[in-house]
């Protein structure tokens, strides 16, 4: 139902009012999730391949490290935690985003009346419930197979819930900013992939950071997946293993600062960069 107003100008009746971005925001993230889903070879994929790989190298590498008093592989459970959440949205957004642009289907959402905010908002919903269930899957591998104990106290806790959170909004924002570089679906994989390979390296996911190079520790350190491995690695490890860290502290005051500016930087490096368009449509 609509109004005229005095001036002439036709308005929606209250009842007639479009959701907002937030409840649309909900329906999207709902059907990126049944998309998901939907697709059995990606979810198996997505859930086994962190998982595989945190088994791969804790067999290898199980030996106790030294002046830690913890086992390599309860290393490697910690630190592929966040190697596991950046996977599903850095990775999984550059990768897909880029697909969506080159097939068209932002040119054809930006013409529907959905707000463009409730787009994004879709896609953190598929990060979060993803990334949960992934991280949920390599706790249970970990304490089940490599001996990794889970926090006692509300505080521990506590550090685990904000340090994902603020790494999945850092790792995703900075995710949708990089799917404006491949120039077609087809180079999205070797664009997205390769940044995120050498950062797993060099921010102490398959090494341990005591026998990375200190320049590589400083390179990683401008990223937000050495922070989140490093928060981690303080919540489910014990506190004397902290002086296997390049400043023998989990630094948890720098770990909220730098994955608090990733949000805040990748915000505004979407919001400058982002193109609903390919290149070649102009």
């Amino acid at each position: 139902m609509t109004t005229t107003t005095a001036t002439g100008t036709t308005t929606a009746a209250d009842g007639d009012r479009l959701p907002g971005a937030w409840r649309i925001g909900l329906d999207r993230g709902a059907l990126e999730l049944k998309q998901f889903f939907r697709a059995r070879e990606q979810v198996v994929f997505t859930f086994a391949f962190p998982v595989v790989l945190m088994a791969l190298f804790a067999s290898i590498f199980h030996d106790d490290v030294h002046g830690s008093g913890v086992s390599a592989s309860q290393l490697y459970a910690a630190a592929m935690i966040g190697a596991g959440l950046m996977s599903t949205s850095f990775q999984s957004l550059g990768i897909s985003i880029a697909i969506e642009r080159d097939e068209k289907i932002l040119r054809r959402l930006r013409g529907t009346p959905m707000p463009k905010s409730a787009y994004f908002l879709g896609k953190l919903w598929l990060v979060l419930v993803t990334g949960i269930a992934e991280t949920a899957l390599l706790l249970a591998a970990g304490t089940t197979l490599f001996d990794l104990d889970l926090p006692t106290s509300a505080g521990k806790w506590l550090t685990f819930g904000w340090v994902l959170v603020l790494g999945v909004i850092g790792c995703s924002l900075l995710g949708i900013a990089i799917s404006n570089v491949p120039k077609s679906a087809k180079s999205a994989s070797s664009v997205v992939v390769l940044p995120f390979l050498v950062l797993q390296f060099i921010s102490g996911v398959y090494i341990s950071v005591d026998t990375v190079p200190d320049w590589m520790l400083t390179v990683g350190a401008f990223f937000p997946l050495k922070w989140m491995c490093q928060g981690f690695r303080g919540v489910f490890l014990p506190e004397h293993a902290k002086v296997l860290e390049q400043a023998g502290s989990w630094e948890y005051g720098k770990i909220a600062l730098v994955l608090g500016a990733w949000c805040v930087a990748g915000l505004v490096l979407c919001v400058m960069t982002f193109r609903w368009k390919s290149r070649d449509e102009g």
